[in-house]
């Protein structure tokens, strides 16, 4: 099989103004181009709403993409942000200027699909919500990673393993213990880690179907959304990684 980058011909332009230069990498442009391959894996892209009863296979497909590519997000390690980030003097300063990015991300994010929305005739918005949904998911899921390198609590395990942790949490939006292999084998469990991120995007994403399209909410109003969306996810997650001590207690000296 081609190298995934090979087969997609086409991409959404959803999220192409997140900025490679500020955030260290671009996995919202990974994540749209994958969205893309929605209209061949389930032909669920038409003109108008996904209807109900084709909801299920539309969320197992976008569940498919995002376990799929996730592993490709570029994952900065402690000494990559400290470096980048020389005014954090702190964890918790790193951590603000993390969710910070994340957020301004999230936001340019649903800006570009908002925007899309206010069309006459919205093209094809299962697939512009199918991309913004995985885009979003990208900016958190690199979110989680950095934080917990930033709280000195990182995965363990191959690159693999450690992104199916990550997935994991930002299913649960729980900032759980990852530095126990046993704990992440339950976490990562096939049919368990894909049923946790269906109900994860059905919860975060599907209701953006009723509200966007009909009500044409704009470009302000989806960066709006998504913008307190992930800044609401750092939090947790924050909250979650300082009630726990670092691995190695002399990891930010």
């Amino acid at each position: 099989m081609r190298p995934f980058r090979q087969r997609i011909r086409t991409a959404p332009s959803s999220a192409q103004q997140y900025s490679t230069s500020r955030h260290g990498g671009d996995p919202a442009g990974e994540f749209v181009r994958a969205a893309a391959e929605l209209e061949v894996r389930d032909g669920a892209a038409q003109a108008d709403l996904v209807p109900k009863r084709g909801r299920g296979q539309w969320l197992a497909s976008l569940a498919a993409v995002l376990m799929d590519t996730a592993p490709r997000i570029p994952v900065r390690d402690l000494a990559t942000l400290r470096a980048q980030h020389p005014s954090a003097l702190t964890p918790e300063d790193l951590a603000d200027k993390l969710s910070a990015g994340a957020a301004l991300a999230s936001a340019t994010v649903g800006a570009g699909v908002g925007a899309a929305a206010m069309l006459p005739v919205p093209p094809a918005m299962p697939v512009e919500i199918g991309a913004e949904m995985l885009a979003v998911a990208a900016v958190e899921i690199k979110l989680i990673a950095e934080l917990y390198e930033a709280y000195g609590q990182p995965a363990p395990g191959s690159a693999r393993q450690r992104t199916s942790a990550y997935l994991a949490v930002w299913a649960r939006r729980r900032g759980v213990d990852v530095s126990q292999p046993g704990t992440v084998v339950v976490l990562t469990a096939g049919s368990e880690l894909r049923r946790q991120l269906r109900k994860r995007l059905a919860r975060s994403g599907m209701r953006k179907l009723p509200s966007l399209a009909p009500m044409m909410i704009g470009a302000a109003a989806g960066a709006a959304v998504n913008r307190l969306d992930t800044a609401k996810l750092a939090r947790e997650i924050r909250r979650d990684l300082r009630g726990r001590p670092p691995t190695d207690p002399r990891y930010w000296a």
